[in-house]
């Protein structure tokens, strides 16, 4: 592949592969209601992506036998949970049915920081914890089912839930629905595989945004200089 001067320090080259490998991650964030298929669209794009990993949550509730620390979740108890939450170690966090469950500020910041991109599987509240400390580094996509009627089909299909706990996750809907607006993008999931190729051209579009990649613009002003010494020169 040719390379392309930077223009500054005089005799650094840049490559377009190179401009791209050292840009900004990114924190892909999926979100939608019960029944909407968003982790299984998570798990197709955590196996066919390339330079993306799944945020690792931690939590103060017992870890289950068939979980391994670090891997579903990094366990810990809730004294040193509440000294990371007040300390500001935490991107987001919230306490469900007793229990503490949170996102880890240090590891992502490294993660995007040396241009691998994160993804994360968390509710509308967590997103908008995220929106408050790091906007600029997330992407949000709420994914929709084709219908309330599909959505509520989809929850008996998977038979893990009672109808007491379906009807509540359908009611808790109408709540999570509302803010569609406040995501970036929204995709229908119709049609598994349309929906998960949509999520993936998301993602790509958005790594190939001008400001995540900062040796973009050494890269064109290496060309804008052997242009015009070209020019000169006839």
């Amino acid at each position: 592949m040719s390379e392309a001067r930077t223009g500054t320090p005089a005799g650094t080259t840049v490559s377009a592969e190179q401009a791209e490998q050292q840009r900004r991650g990114l924190m892909l964030v999926l979100s939608s209601p019960s029944g909407a298929g968003k982790s299984t669209i998570a798990r197709l794009l955590l196996e066919k992506e390339d330079n993306l990993e799944l945020s690792i949550s931690v939590t103060s509730r017992p870890r289950r036998s068939s979980e391994v620390d670090g891997v579903h979740y990094e366990f810990l108890d809730a004294k040193r949970f509440e000294q990371m939450r007040d300390h500001g170690e935490l991107l987001e966090w919230a306490e469900v049915h007793g229990n503490y469950y949170a996102t880890p500020r240090a590891p992502v910041e490294n993660a995007i920081e040396n241009g691998r991109d994160i993804l994360f599987d968390i509710d509308i509240q967590g997103t908008f914890q995220l929106y408050e400390k790091m906007r600029s580094d997330v992407v949000s996509i709420f994914i929709l089912p084709p219908s309330i009627a599909e959505m509520k089909s989809r929850l008996h299909r998977r038979a893990e839930d009672t109808e007491e706990v379906i009807a509540k996750r359908m009611k808790t809907a109408v709540e999570e629905m509302s803010h569609w607006g406040e995501y970036d993008y929204v995709v229908v999931n119709d049609d598994l595989e349309r929906a998960f190729e949509n999520v993936r051209s998301i993602l790509r579009a958005e790594r190939l945004k001008q400001f995540r990649s900062p040796r973009i613009g050494p890269l064109i002003q290496g060309m804008v200089d052997d242009l015009q010494k070209e020019l000169a020169e006839e």
